[in-house]
Parts: structure tokens; sequence; C-alpha cells
């Protein structure tokens, strides 16, 4: 096979036909070695096998006791060989065949010899499927007798069976394909035996019937007296990763396209109110990675998974997507798009709509009425889109070099359409990440990124009112850079409005309530954030920065914890467990703790902190003044801390006054901080709450 066909099977949506011999390891070795021959010579026969041969679309993958052949442009042509070998069948009675039919997802793979080879989800379905059937058989999945039942010639020959139960406990729908000349009619042993079982007990189900209706009514009455309660099973099922869709082109240089087509259906589905949808950390965790859907569901918490490829070459695109269900691999739809490149955001928006069609959902509009889902902000130029994506793919590096990078490509992508308002939204995030965790914002750089920020937030806000990341910018300026809170949190609301469903957009919002000091709320939404993106490690160290400051410390604990199984090098997470052993009582757990800090900034920090509270007063003193002659410009709310846990509130006012001046980011944590927040009820301390914004001019205490 060439190297280009070898690509062409990286991730396909196929139709497996899949057989084996009945009582095949009953046979001798003379005998197993016969009818494997007899077998490929049938096969071999088959016009629909030599028709896909002749044009190179069909695999034939040997299994011992039969065979695996996967045909590439539609369920009718496993459908069609197997109706050929079992009529050829027919004439040879000691040849016992079985067959199973399946279309889902298969990806390439080197065998031991280096030879291509196939495997996935359509592979294994298929022989679950066949397993479910005895010799003559021709068992079809639902998915596929869906398929055929639309063409006439094969309605009247699909008999549905009902589920069977398989590997893992795991039922399958199956139908029967069989007319008087090809297949087998009789009921399998399988159905047989659960249609005897299902006699043995119907006497059993009405009896459990009367006591479920009592039940029932008695539920009924219960849940009538509370109001309506939303079912948790619905819940359960409506939920979804978009797992990073494979670069089939082999080629590095295209891995931002797949990269964004990607995001772009995370983002597409996000607008969905009744839809759990993955948010792009999580679901690229498992970028590279041979996890199987069963392992991805559990981790991620989703019932259904969209997987596929995308080729992109010159002025084509071709994507291919399958949407299975999680605990099963089973194929739910799957379809190839080839179109030009031109038409890439009709081939968004149409499969986005075909995923929400599927799954049940529905966009609603500001009419309550269900609308069109289409990517957002879709742009007019597709050289300014394909610049929007590249820079997406720099700014996801979170460097400050690839974040320059990605500055650039998102200016280029509004010199190209000046109208993109998605791309000011992009730039805005760009330009505020580069001020806010890479350059100081007393330079001359970090003064022209925030300018730029506030800028570009504007801007989009003004071109596209009604997109989610355009309020997300302007909101993320407003909490970051002008310190105006409410007019923060009304943006925020409104982007979540526009995309429910948005990890990121919710995860930022609960940043911004614990500001405000309602604590319980921002916990609340911190845990939605984190079911939306259960890997993205930030969600937990922000969900522990609450909880610790309720004092429910070992919840925050094993919150930090679950950051560091997912970011064991990540900042900060070693000086937040040590402020929880302080405030526990356990100073010296905390020095050894602070040890382990990863960053030496907050490894200075949490040693200034733990020292002082375990008694190393020397220690102590040397690592505050660190801070002091190291980091007076930008960590005066940090050096307040310190002074506010050595119970020196002159000083503690005297830097927070300096930290506000500087615009230190730390600053707005006034609530959040353990030790400020010991000074709580001082009016010097409500003065300065009120001053910055994170407490109303009413208010007597946090």
């Amino acid at each position: 096979m060439s190297v280009e066909a070898k690509r062409e099977i990286e991730l396909e949506i196929a139709h497996v036909l899949f057989l084996d011999i009945v009582g095949y390891s009953k046979l001798s070795i003379n005998e197993q070695h016969a009818r494997i021959q007899e077998l490929n010579e049938i096969v071999r026969q088959s016009d629909q096998f030599r028709k896909a041969e002749a044009a190179s679309r069909i695999l034939k993958i040997p299994t011992g006791d039969g065979m695996a052949l996967v045909f590439y442009k539609s369920p009718e042509e496993p459908a069609q060989c197997a109706s050929e070998i079992s009529g050829a069948l027919k004439s040879n009675p000691r040849l016992q065949i079985r067959m199973g039919i399946h279309s889902g997802p298969v990806s390439a793979v080197a065998d031991v010899t280096e030879r291509t080879n196939v495997a996935g989800a359509g592979i294994n379905m298929a022989q679950r499927v066949m397993d479910c059937g005895d010799a003559g058989h021709i068992l079809v999945s639902k998915h596929v007798a869906e398929d055929l039942e639309q063409h006439d010639r094969w309605r009247p020959l699909l008999h549905d069976l009902g589920s069977c139960e398989v590997k893992h406990g795991v039922r399958l729908d199956v139908s029967n394909l069989y007319s008087d000349e090809v297949g087998n009619p009789q009921l399998p042993k399988k159905f047989q035996a659960l249609k005897k079982h299902r006699s043995h007990v119907r006497w059993a189900e009405a009896a459990i019937a009367l006591l479920v209706v009592a039940a029932v009514i008695s539920a009924f009455i219960y849940v009538s007296r509370r109001g309506p309660a939303r079912s948790l099973a619905n819940v359960v099922e409506k939920s979804i990763a978009v797992l990073p869709l494979v670069n089939s082109t082999g080629d590095p240089a295209n891995e931002y396209f797949s990269d964004g087509m990607s995001e772009e259906f995370i983002s597409s589905l996000s607008r969905l109110q009744e839809l759990k949808v993955i948010g792009r950390t999580s679901s690229f965790q498992f970028k590279g990675k041979s996890d199987d859907s069963k392992t991805i569901g559990e981790k991620l918490g989703v019932y259904y998974l969209l997987e596929g490829s995308v080729r992109k070459s010159a002025d084509r695109v071709r994507i291919a997507v399958a949407l299975i269900k999680s605990g099963d691999g089973a194929n739910v739809w799957s379809e190839t798009y080839d179109r030009e490149l031109k038409d890439i955001f009709a081939v968004q928006s149409e499969i986005a709509g075909a995923v929400a069609k599927q799954l049940k959902v529905a966009l609603l509009g500001n009419n309550g009425q269900a609308a069109q889902l289409a990517t957002a902000a879709t742009p007019q130029n597709v050289e300014a889109y394909n610049a929007l994506l590249q820079g997406n793919f720099y700014f996801n590096r979170r460097t400050a070099e690839d974040t320059r990078k990605a500055i650039g490509y998102y200016e280029e992508a509004i010199r190209l359409d000046p109208r993109y308002a998605l791309a000011y939204a992009k730039l805005s995030f760009a330009a505020g990440s580069l001020v806010n965790n890479y350059v100081s914002s007393a330079t001359k750089e970090g003064q022209e990124a925030i300018a730029k920020a506030r800028a570009s937030a504007k801007r989009a806000l003004a071109l596209d009112p009604n997109l989610a990341d355009s309020h997300l910018a302007q909101g993320v300026v407003l909490m970051n850079n002008d310190f105006n809170f409410a007019a923060a949190e009304a943006e925020y609301r409104r982007a979540l409005e526009l995309a429910p469903q948005n990890a990121g957009v919710t995860s930022n919002l609960a940043t911004l309530i614990a500001v405000l000091g309602r604590l319980d709320e921002a916990v609340a939404l911190k845990q939605q954030a984190i079911a939306l993106d259960p890997l993205r490690a930030a969600s937990h160290v922000g969900l522990a920065t609450n909880l610790t400051a309720l004092g429910r410390y070992d919840e925050a604990e094993a919150a930090v914890r679950k950051a560091i199984a997912l970011q064991p090098q990540s900042a900060q997470n070693y000086y937040r467990l040590a402020v929880i052993q302080i405030l526990r009582g356990k100073p010296g757990a905390a020095v050894e703790l602070a040890k382990q800090e990863t960053d030496p900034f907050w490894r200075t920090y949490a040693l200034a902190l733990a020292q002082f509270a375990d008694g190393e007063q020397v220690e102590a003193d040397a690592a505050l003044k660190k801070l002091i002659d190291e980091d007076a410009e930008s960590s005066g709310s940090q050096i307040a801390s310190v002074y506010a846990l050595r119970k020196e509130p002159e000083k503690m006012f005297e830097w927070l006054e300096h930290a506000w001046t500087t615009h230190d980011p730390g600053v707005p944590e006034l609530l959040l901080n353990p030790f400020l927040r010991a000074y709580k009820d001082d009016p010097r301390f409500i003065a300065f709450a009120q001053k910055i914004g994170v407490m109303p001019k009413a208010a007597a205490n946090p």
C-alpha cells in the first residue's frame, strides 16, 4: 500500500463485514487450513469484493478463524458482499460461516511486520454483532439497518431481533438480514435463550408490575408536592466531549487547522443550553493518546464522544467525523465531508447541527424558538479565518513568545477582515494574557498590551454584541485592568447567556464572584466549571482558594492535590497546601510543603509565611526581606499578607495601598486571602475594600 493510502485511512468512517468459521477451534490443523483456503476463494469470487479491490477501496484483515473486510463507500457494500458469500456457501454445507456488519470509525495501525492495518470501534462492533449469531446468519447493527432501510431492495430482507448482550455486558440492537436465497431465518441461539428466560420470569414481572405501579403513584404524589424535578438520566446522557481531530495529512504545519476544527465544534456546541460540553483543556488531554472510549468517557463524565480526522490540502478540506457512545464505542452517527475550503463554515455548521439533532437538543434563539446552529461570528474571509486558527494554536501553547506570535496572527486576521469580531476578541485575550502573565504593566510593552486589550474588546463588542467572546473579552478587561467588578459581572453573565456550557466563561464568573466575597456562590460556579472541564488544573486551584477562605480545609486540600495530579510542576500548588497547614495549626508541615513549591517567587512567599508561623524568626525575616528587595513593585499584596500574619496591621495597610497604586493583580483577592480577612472588622479594611470595589459602600462586613 502506498504512503498516501496509509494516510488516507488514519481515521475513516468504514463499513465492516466480519466473518468467522463456526467450530473452527474443534477442527484439526489440516482441516482449519483447508477451511480458510475455501473461505478465501469464496470471498475472492464475490463481485462486490472484486469491485472494491479494483478501486483500491477495501482492506482484508485475517483474524485466524476468519476475516474482516473493510469497505469505504457505503453500508450497501458489505451487505452485498455478505449476500454473495452466503449464496455461494449454499453449495458448500461443510463451511459454516457467520457474519456481522457495522459502520463506524477505524484508524490506521502498524502491525509487527510494519504493514498498515486498521483497528477501531468499527472493527470491534462488527465482531460483537457477528458474535450474536450462529452459522449462516448475517446480522447487522441498528445503525446499518437504519441506513439499509432507506433502500427498497434491502428493506424486505431486514428483520429486527431486538437487543443482544455481548462483551462487558454491552447490549446491541441487531437485525437479521435474510431472504429465501441468502442468510439464516432461524432465531439465533442467544435470542432463543433470552426468549425462554423471559417466559420464565413473566409471572414475576406481573407481580412486580403491581408494586411498581404503586411505587410510581407514591413517587408522583411526592414529586408533585415538591415541584418539578429534572431527570438525572437525561442530564447525564446529554453530554459530549469533542476529541481532538486527527491531522491526517501527517504534516505538523497543518496541526493548527485540525486543532482549530475541534475548538470550533466545542465552541458551537457550548451554545446549546441542554448539552453538557467538555472544555478544550480536558478534551485535548487525549490528543495523540490511545485511551479507549470507555476510559475517556469516565474521565470526562460524558455519554457521547465526537471524534474524527481532518485533511487540508490546497483549496480542499476533508473532514470525517463520528458520534459514538463512550460506554461501548457504539456508532451513533458518522459522515465524511469532502468540500472546497471556502465552504468550511457551512460544513462546520452542518456537522454541529447534525450532532445536535442526534442528541435531540436544540439551540434557542432570542424568541425562544429553535434556531440554526452555526459557528459563532462566521467570517467572510477564509484567509482571515485561517490566520485566526493559527493564532489560537500559538496562544494555547501558553508561553510569552507564543503569545506574541498569536497576537501577530490575530492582527493579520483583522487586516484581512476588519469586521471580524471574534479576531478582535481573541486579540484582546492574548494582549491581556501577555501583560497579566509575562511582562510588567510598567513597561512600554505592558502598557501597549493593556491599551490593545481594551481597544480590541471594545471593537469586538461593537461589531458583534451577540458573540459570547466579545462580552468575555470586555469582562476580562474590566476585571483585570480596570477593577470595575460590577461591570465585569454584567459582561460575564451576558457571555454565559450566549454560551451556557462554556467552561471558560463559567470559571471566569466564579473567580469574579469570589473576589466580591460571595464564596458559596463562587464554589458552586467553580464546581460547574470543573464538571465542564474536569482536567483543567487551574479550576481545581480556584476551587481550593474559595474553599480555604470558607474554612473547608479538607476539601480545599483535596482540590489542590487534584491539581497537582493533573499538572505536577505547576506553580502555587504547594504554596496553597502550606497555607492550609498554617490555618490548621501545623506550621512544621507547612514549612516542608513550602520547600516543595516549584516556582521560586511563590516558594519564597510560602516560606516567609510558614517559617514565621513555625517560630523560625531569622529564616522568616530573610524570606520577607528577599520578597521586598526583589519583588516590591509587583508583589505588594503578598508582602501585605506576610505582615498580616505577623500581626503588623500598619505595615499591612501600607503595602496594600502600595499594591493598589501598582495595579497588583493580588489586590482584588482581599476577601479571599485568609490572613488579610483576619482584619475584616477593621474600619481601614472596610474602607479599602470599598475603595477597590470588592465591598458595597453600605456593607459593614464581607
